[in-house]
């Protein structure tokens, strides 16, 4: 692992201040670490996030709930608030990794890293999401922009996620065996003002299927997903499956994420 400057902040002002070159920030670092041991990123700098107090948390409106950027995904699944507000992004966050990664890894980390496999963007993008940074506010349809893209400008610290409260939802996913990430998942939502399908693990970033949600919006059963055709193109292919099985995975997915709904 190459060297690098190890800075920790006690606020948000002061870590995006430490940001400068080549500096990035930490949390869990469940994705980071990993990254730069196999060298595949390289930072001048890594700035501890995890002890500013305000990042982590969990807080209930009327309309939304908004989740800390640090809070880990074990927090998530566990909280009463998650668990009565929106069960399926307990049930979400419960599928991540294994005990040592839901413990140490956190919603904005997964968020601001976007992996294609990732199970948190999904959340945001089906469940209509604001992510609050340090800068402004970014809805989750214009955040991810591609394979390990976001939004995010440098320096720019994600503070927290705020999501909508749904009527019903669920998420399900195929996952790989090894690493739990999504092979194919996909999280229905059913919002007051519409339905959202948001799909992760088929293609090079998370996206939402309009084909899927036109369907779901004139009938919300399974029934409405066999006279949709999910187009294999430009879908991911793998060892682990086709874009045609992606393809396939997807509708079989989507119908079990109405079926829990």
């Amino acid at each position: 692992m190459k060297s690098f400057n190890y800075k920790s902040a006690v606020n948000t002002k002061e870590a995006v201040k430490l940001i400068s070159g080549r500096a990035t920030f930490l949390a869990g670092g469940m994705s980071l670490l990993p990254a730069i041991k196999l060298r595949l990123a390289s930072y001048s700098d890594l700035i501890n996030i995890k002890k500013i107090k305000s990042l982590s948390g969990i807080k209930i409106f009327s309309k939304s709930i908004k989740i800390g950027a640090t809070t880990t995904h074990a927090t998530v699944a566990s909280s009463k608030e998650v668990i009565k507000s929106i069960p399926s992004l307990s049930a979400l966050a419960e599928g991540i990794g294994d005990p040592q990664v839901r413990n140490r890894g956190t919603i904005g980390g997964s968020v601001a890293n976007n992996d294609p496999a990732a199970d948190y963007p999904s959340a945001c993008l089906a469940l209509n999401a604001t992510i609050h940074t340090s800068k402004r506010k970014i809805l989750a349809d214009k955040f991810f922009k591609g394979m390990f893209e976001t939004d995010l400008k440098k320096g720019e610290l994600i503070e927290a996620i705020e999501f909508e409260l749904p009527e019903k939802s669920a998420y399900a996913k195929y996952p790989n065996p090894a690493s739990r990430y999504a092979i194919v998942g996909v999280y229905v939502a059913k919002l007051k003002k519409e339905i959202r399908v948001a799909i992760t693990g088929a293609s090079s970033s998370v996206f939402r299927s309009k084909e899927l949600e036109s369907a779901l919006t004139d009938n919300f059963a399974e029934t409405a997903i066999d006279s949709v055709s999910i187009s294999s193109k430009d879908l991911n292919s793998d060892i682990h499956a086709s874009e045609e099985y992606r393809a396939h995975m997807i509708k079989v997915m989507t119908k079990k994420a109405i079926s829990n709904c």
